[in-house]
C-alpha cells in the first residue's frame, strides 16, 4: 500500500517579508514526529517546549493534567486533520512565543519523482536565531546586523555567527538534514533495553 502524502505549507506570524516553507510529510507522521521535521524544516534547535493547536484541542510533549493538553506523541496528524485547505497553529518557545500556521496545502499529494516520505519543496527567507527576543527583538537584531555603528552590531554578529544572512534559505541543506533525520530515527530490528 503506497503512504498517503500531506503537502503542508508552514509560516511564522507576525514578520514580513514572511518566512515560510513547503514540505511533505505522511498523514500517518505522528505530532511529535511533525514537531522534529519543523525544527528541521524552520531551522530551529529544538531547544524550547512546543505545541500544537488543533480545533480547541493543545497537544504538547508533556502534560502534566489534561488541562495542560494532550500527549503529542499519541496522535496521528491524518487522525485529526484529513481535509486540504484546514489550517492548524504550532507554538514554539513560549518565552519568544514563535507563532506559526500551517495549512494543508493536499492532502493526498503525489509526485513520482520525490525520493523520500518527507521533504522541504520550497521556502523563503531564513528562520530567527534562538533566543533573540520574539518578533521586536528579530526586527531589532536584523536592524543592529545591517548597521556597522549600531550599538549592537558587533555583539549580534558575534552571537548568530558571522554567516547570518536573514533572506536565505537552501532547500537541499534542509534535506540533507532531514535524510539524517530519517536515518537516525528509522525503526530498529532490536530495541535498546534497560538505558
Amino acid at each position: 500500500m503506497i503512504e498517503r502524502l500531506y503537502l503542508l505549507k508552514i509560516r511564522l506570524l507576525d514578520i514580513e517579508p514572511e518566512i515560510w516553507r513547503r514540505f511533505v510529510v505522511p498523514a500517518s507522521i505522528t505530532l511529535d514526529r511533525l514537531h522534529d521535521v519543523i525544527q528541521i524544516v524552520m531551522g530551529w534547535t529544538d531547544t524550547h517546549i512546543h505545541e500544537f493547536t488543533i480545533g480547541k484541542k493543545r497537544y504538547i510533549e508533556f502534560p502534566e493534567s489534561k488541562e495542560d493538553g494532550l500527549v503529542c506523541g499519541r496522535y496521528r496528524l491524518g487522525d485529526l486533520i484529513k481535509q486540504k485547505g484546514r489550517t492548524f497553529a504550532y507554538l514554539y518557545d513560549f518565552g519568544d512565543n514563535w507563532e506559526h500556521e500551517l495549512i494543508i496545502e493536499d492532502s493526498r499529494y503525489f509526485d513520482p519523482e520525490l525520493r523520500s516520505d518527507i521533504a522541504c519543496l520550497d521556502g523563503a527567507r531564513a528562520c530567527p536565531p534562538e533566543d533573540v527576543g520574539g518578533v521586536p527583538g528579530y526586527y531589532e537584531f536584523c536592524k543592529a546586523l545591517k548597521d556597522p555603528n549600531h550599538e549592537e552590531h558587533e555583539s549580534f554578529v558575534e552571537w548568530a555567527r558571522e554567516n547570518y544572512d536573514s533572506e536565505r534559505f537552501d532547500s537541499n541543506e534542509v534535506n540533507w538534514e532531514l535524510a539524517k533525520y530519517l536515518h537516525w530515527s528509522r525503526d530498529r530490528s532490536l530495541q535498546w533495553s534497560g538505558i
